[in-house]
């Protein structure tokens, strides 16, 4: 009887076998290269490096990539990988709508959170990296108001409320 059951049990085992070889041969996992794209970067000129959505740093920037925001670094860090305040302002950099991103000058942490300057000058202070796709669009709803022409800076905060604040610098264009 136990030589049967031994014997049933081998058998279930090169049965399991069998389907999960076939299943394998039949199922094709493909290789799959996705680019890593550039959103900001650190230093200027040949020793410019890129950073990505994700926090990690690009070793070689094409002179041809258009110009991204600076981070306020003065190099990159030794771990390749952002952290802390940059990569929070790397976060808030990445999630902005693509009409704008031309627009977009530098990055710093400021006293109240992550800061981005635009090229005529606005800054735009979000204030903490969390519900960046709201402060986004309400960004982009101030900047297009025709009813402003100039400010200084709009805090974002508060996306539901966005305050704006003096009239120094000039908006960007419309896209």
């Amino acid at each position: 009887m136990s030589r049967r059951r031994l014997l049933a049990g081998l058998a279930a085992v090169v049965a399991v076998a069998l389907v999960y070889q076939f299943a394998l041969r039949t199922k094709h996992v493909a290789p799959r290269l996705v680019p890593t794209v550039a959103i900001a970067a650190i230093g200027s000129g040949s020793s410019a490096v890129g950073v990505s959505a994700e926090g990690a740093v690009l070793p070689r920037l094409s002179p041809k990539h258009p110009s991204l925001p600076l981070l306020a670094l003065s190099k990159p860090p030794p771990s390749g990988h952002l952290s802390g305040t940059a990569l929070a302002q790397v976060r808030v950099l990445a999630a902005a709508p693509a009409p704008l991103r031309p627009y977009l000058k530098s990055s710093r942490y400021g006293q109240a959170g992550v800061d981005v300057e635009l090229s005529t000058g606005v800054e735009l202070r979000f204030g903490g990296e969390g519900d960046t796709a709201r402060k986004w669009r309400a960004a982009a709803a101030v900047l297009a108001d025709p009813a402003v022409t100039a400010l200084d800076y709009v805090n974002l905060s508060v996306p539901g409320r966005p305050g704006i604040r003096g009239s120094g610098h000039p908006l960007p264009p419309v896209p």
